[in-house]
């Protein structure tokens, strides 16, 4: 990563397009294609096209919508997530993309599944380009992109059925602690500033509680947080 405009190789992040409407996606792979660091290598219609173009394509980032016709967003996140990573499979590196939901609604039902299945984080449709960019180098670089209050709102109206995986962890009191910060959206480095302790140690019980988890990333960590009653919907902190 040598900027952020660059993708994980240190060149431009390359993108799939996923979503159902033919008007929406080429105005998005209009808008995005214009934003620095992003190139968009192809479009898909429903989530079976999308899991084929990423496998054939292996982008950084696949742009998923939620509501597709022959397989919805949430089961094609799940399959492109599960991919062995082997030859012909999607990644950089022979491994899966990443994924960022998009949607028109944040409290859309499907969203919290999506991110329960593995997906990065997600971007409302309405943002500006700019902020769908953004979402989408950082996404790219490795990080999450955190809702908290939207996520304290989906996860209050639709709890899931992961809502046990937190007590059956055994989470250390510092790995609680430090996944309680991450629900409130800070990063790695403002996580080290407030429990005043090194970034490197962070970064050690960030991975424990993933491991511990089963969380495919923050985000998914972050949702099985909420849905465990750590952290409360609707209440700071």
């Amino acid at each position: 990563m040598t900027g952020p405009e660059a993708g994980p190789t240190g060149t431009a992040v390359t993108l799939l397009i996923a979503d159902d409407d033919e008007v929406t996606r080429s105005g998005l792979r209009m808008l995005l294609a214009a934003q620095p660091g992003i190139t968009v290598v192809g479009e898909a219609a429903d989530g079976v096209e999308a899991v084929e173009q990423a496998r054939r394509l292996r982008p950084d980032v696949v742009l998923m919508d939620v509501r597709m016709p022959r397989r919805n967003g949430i089961e094609a996140t799940r399959q492109l997530l599960a991919a062995p990573g082997g030859p012909g499979e999607p990644g950089e590196q022979g491994g899966p993309p990443k994924v960022v939901v998009i949607t028109t609604f944040e409290n859309d039902d499907y969203v919290t599944a999506a991110l329960s299945a593995g997906a990065s984080g997600f971007v409302l449709k309405r943002l500006p380009v700019r902020q769908i960019a953004e979402a989408v180098r950082v996404v790219a670089a490795g990080e999450a992109i955190l809702f908290p209050a939207a996520l304290r709102r989906m996860v209050a109206a639709r709890p899931l059925a992961c809502a046990e995986a937190l007590p059956k962890a055994a989470l250390t009191g510092r790995e609680e602690e430090v996944l309680r910060l991450m629900a409130t959206g800070l990063s790695n480095p403002e996580i080290a500033e407030s429990l005043t302790v090194s970034l490197e140690t962070v970064k050690t019980h960030v991975g424990n509680v993933l491991t511990k988890l089963g969380a495919q990333n923050r985000t998914h960590a972050v949702v099985i947080a909420y849905e465990s009653g750590l952290v409360v919907p609707g209440v700071a902190g």
